[in-house]
């Protein structure tokens, strides 16, 4: 058994499989969308086919319901290889200050019980602290789980982590801005901008091009020169390529801007 020493220790007896953690990868959090007690009540209640290993109150009381040995459902695809807080709110709100010292406190009992690094991660292949909506379709599909403020909350959480266990936090990888759908040559929604703009700090545009809207011949010539460089990312059976996919486009910023 793998219960977490200082929280309330309040199992379900439905709702998750029992010796199920195929392993422990990181911490998933996620937002309730409803009350403490009411998720509570809910996990009870053989319909709702979910539950948490752990979560939080406003106030910051940490009750743990499924251990972790366990496996628990609350992230579809997830649920063998990461743990899970839910956290008592809505979509849109940020964790308090409690549960941030709350979440920050399974962290480093995860990290010391398990070795989850202590790292945000925005990718299910990664280890640290992640969140629902990193999962995309595979974990549920829930894109607004836990909201994109509480996910500008994580390094927080990671920060606090640290404190806690007195060692250093793991730097946090570089994680390039989503791909702008529609974004394609000779077209001017979404703005090419700032496609140029990291074109011209990884060295393929000149600093002096000026930035346009519009997926002009300049852009074009200059993602030609990426994937000549890159050829990885190019399309197949061409010389030239003018056009950048989603692939293309993330490793165009880490090298621009990535650490």
């Amino acid at each position: 058994m793998a219960r977490m020493p200082g929280a309330e220790w309040r199992p379900i007896p439905i709702n998750h499989t029992e010796g199920g953690q195929a392993e422990v990868r990181g911490v998933v959090v996620h937002i309730m969308a409803g009350t403490f007690e009411g998720t509570d009540s809910w996990f009870r209640n053989i319909k709702a086919k979910a539950s948490s290993h752990f979560g939080t109150s406003k106030t910051g009381r940490l009750r743990q319901w499924v251990d972790t040995a366990d496996r628990a459902w609350a992230q579809a695809g997830g649920n063998p290889s990461w743990l899970s807080v839910e956290n008592e709110g809505q979509g849109g709100d940020t964790l308090t200050e409690a549960q941030l010292d709350a979440n920050a406190r399974v962290l480093a009992w995860a990290h010391e019980k398990y070795g989850v690094p202590l790292q945000v991660t925005h990718s299910t292949t990664g280890k640290g602290l992640g969140y629902h909506a990193m999962g995309g379709s595979a974990w549920g599909g829930h894109t607004c789980c836990p909201g994109s403020r509480i996910v500008a909350q994580l390094a927080e959480i990671v920060a606090r982590a640290q404190k806690l266990t007195g060692k250093p936090a793991e730097p946090t990888p570089y994680m390039p801005p989503a791909f702008p759908a529609g974004l394609a040559p000779n077209k001017a929604k979404p703005s090419a901008k700032p496609l140029q703009r990291a074109l011209k700090a990884a060295g393929f545009m000149a600093k002096s091009v000026a930035e346009a809207d519009n997926y002009g011949p300049a852009t074009q010539g200059a993602v030609a020169k990426f994937h000549n460089a890159h050829p990885t990312y190019r399309a197949a059976g061409k010389s030239y390529d003018p056009a950048i996919g989603p692939k293309g486009w993330a490793a165009l910023h880490r090298l621009a801007y990535g650490k």
